[in-house]
């Protein structure tokens, strides 16, 4: 008897202030063979509220990997990286900073804080494209992610 078993969607939160990028990172992955399901916030408190499933998020899934942009309102990505990677249930996530800053400062802080990778955007649509689709072939078809 051979059992079918429902490939479940790969979970991303894209914390993303730009909306222009968000719907770019939309674009590639809906271009993708995988099942993913997007989820995009704004700034980084909605990031925590997202991932601590608070208020309007308490039934968001959780996440399989986080695509996080440094340079947010309210709270920046170094504070949300801080957080996640502080967080006993959170910290297993793998975080992708996917950001404009090239700073050395900022790639140090990164990596210093527990970033999985650090990835400058480029300004370019096709090669934004290629980025996109690059981080999802790595991560989605062959690293193994961690269980919730």
């Amino acid at each position: 008897m051979i059992t079918i078993t429902a490939i479940m969607p790969i979970e991303v939160l894209l914390v993303e202030d730009n909306p222009g990028d968000a719907q770019l990172t939309r674009i590639a992955l809906e271009e993708s063979k995988i099942s993913i399901n997007l989820n995009v916030v704004e700034d980084g408190v909605e990031a925590m509220a997202f991932l601590r499933k608070q208020e309007k998020y308490a039934r968001a899934a959780h996440p399989d990997i986080v695509l996080l942009d440094l340079n947010l309102p309210r709270k920046d990505g170094r504070e949300v990286l801080a957080e996640i990677k502080g967080d006993e249930n959170l910290k297993r996530i793998p975080v992708v900073i996917l950001t404009t800053s090239q700073a050395e400062e900022d790639i140090l802080k990164a990596y210093n804080l527990c970033a999985n990778c650090y990835i400058t955007k480029p300004v370019d649509f096709d090669q934004f494209v290629k980025i996109v689709q690059s981080i999802e072939n790595f991560w989605f078809a062959i690293v193994k992610l961690p269980p919730e």
